[in-house]
């Protein structure tokens, strides 16, 4: 759940990197911090608690720098303090971090031998120290990330700075997601896209096992073998305004109201525009051959699984095993020959359910998907994806997320009904219609909910408006 934002800029970077972090909120975290390269060598400002806290204590110092990294931390070794808040650095380096360094024990022990000082109770201190040992004997950034990488286990990203070298971010990722923006004489880097949004809408998303040297004039990314490959700029339909409250009161608000413009955005992919039947795609093989689906989900997208579930058993007379993906993953389950596998996840980058797709491709299934990002690493390892045009969800409990999957969950269980001959053409057409009218039911409902809301609010304040006049 941790946030990653770097720049390589023109100015002073830190309050850009303090945006991009606001713009990570959503994924929650209980403390925060930003290091820049200053003529003075590495700086550091950190806070526990909320990002406002942050931007307190850089308002009372603030911090220059045309380079930076930036991060908001969900305490996993460690309490939330800021001793443990990243960045963590040494005279020579400073990183932030992702994920799970699951050797990081063994690391330390042999790094303490080469005269190391440990002063926090995390596994990402691990990483700044080893690249600072590498560096100590002689290598450049590269070079000490490359060592460096080749020793640290686990699913990670990783982003960080070198004293010394002002136009160079060395970042990677093995496992949780990394995206790098590309600017005008500036080069950015972040785990979610949305952090970048206001900045570029040219992005490269590293790809399992990369990593990256940024500078303000292009990136260098390599896989894990160290050759420099080419990843695709693609350009992203993210904008600032879409990851903005607007008007209301919190983004969970905001993205209830928009549940019905994202569902009929949606169903128009699905839904004949003349005949207003619905027509799937054709996919790379005959889903109506599978013998079972195999529904492979985490938290809300596991909820949205049960009712796929019930819908393809019931409509489509299909039988279907549901599993939550951490569970999934571990007990290697015995998969039927030309059996299909669907998975469903929000992000596309769920660690849990991209390894259960793994092991299901590695059975020999069919892997289908149905995410909300179509750059995301579910989306390019599946065999055919179905995209549920939700747009950003920055609301942690899912909203339209949620119904934009039941939605394209609908639409593929009548489809493969048809196909099956389990539904008449009168059924068909009878449960088309009714999709079709979820936008405006939804809206209506919403209309009235927020409506009744709004008076019995108002009402409650009355008394008090009253008190407040005597």
């Amino acid at each position: 759940m941790c946030g990653i934002v770097g720049i390589v800029g023109k100015q002073d970077v830190a309050q850009q990197v303090l945006e991009g972090l606001k713009r990570l909120e959503y994924r929650g975290y209980d403390s925060a911090g930003i290091a820049t390269l200053t003529v003075n060598g590495i700086e550091r400002r950190r806070a526990e608690g909320k990002l406002i806290n942050l931007a307190n204590r850089l308002q009372d110092q603030p911090l220059a720098g045309h380079i930076g990294i930036g991060h908001t931390r969900w305490a996993t070794h460690g309490g939330p303090t800021e001793q443990n808040a990243h960045p963590h650095a040494t005279d020579k380096v400073a990183v932030v971090h992702n994920g799970i360094i699951e050797n990081y024990q063994e690391l330390k022990a042999e790094l303490e031998e080469h005269q190391c000082r440990f002063v926090t109770e995390t596994d990402t201190e691990v990483i700044a120290h080893l690249l600072t040992h590498y560096v100590r004997q002689g290598m450049g950034p590269v070079e000490a990330t490359s060592a460096a990488l080749k020793r640290l286990k686990g699913a990670f990203s990783i982003a960080a700075l070198f004293a010394g070298n002002d136009n160079t971010i060395m970042a990677a990722r093995r496992g949780t997601p990394l995206a790098v923006g590309y600017g005008d004489g500036e080069m950015y880097l972040a785990s979610d896209a949305y952090a970048l949004a206001p900045l570029t809408n040219r992005l490269s998303y590293l790809e399992d096992g990369d990593w990256v040297e940024l500078s303000r004039d292009k990136a260098i990314i390599r896989d894990e073998n160290d050759r420099v490959v080419e990843r695709a700029i693609k350009l992203s339909n993210v904008t600032k305004d879409m990851v903005s409250k607007g008007d209301y009161a919190h983004f969970m608000l905001k993205e209830i109201h928009e549940q019905p413009e994202v569902i009929a955005a949606t169903l128009n992919t699905f839904v004949h525009p003349s005949t207003g039947k619905i027509a799937l795609p054709v996919l790379p093989f005959d889903l109506s051959a599978a013998p079972r689906i195999t529904i492979v989900a985490c938290g809300t997208a596991y909820y949205a699984g049960c009712v796929a579930k019930y819908w393809f058993e019931q409509v489509a007379r299909i039988p279907v095993e549901l599993d939550i993906a951490s569970e999934f993953r571990y007990r290697e389950a015995p998969m039927p020959k030309d059996g299909v596998a669907l998975f469903i996840s929000q992000s596309g980058e769920t660690l849990d359910t991209l390894e259960a797709l793994r092991y299901c491709k590695r059975q020999g299934q069919r892997i289908l998907s149905v995410i909300n990002k179509p750059e995301s690493t579910i989306a390019r390892e599946s065999d055919y994806v179905f995209y549920t045009h939700a747009g950003p969800e920055v609301g942690v409990a899912s909203t339209k997320a949620f119904t934009t999957q039941l939605t394209v969950l609908a639409c593929l269980a009548v489809s493969l009904a048809r196909q099956k001959g389990a539904i008449t053409v009168l059924r068909e057409a009878e449960i088309a219609q009714a999709l079709r009218e979820v936008p405006s039911r939804a809206a209506e409902v919403l209309h009235v909910r927020y409506r009744h809301v709004r008076l019995r609010c108002c009402a409650m304040t009355k008394p008090f408006k009253s008190l407040r006049q005597t």
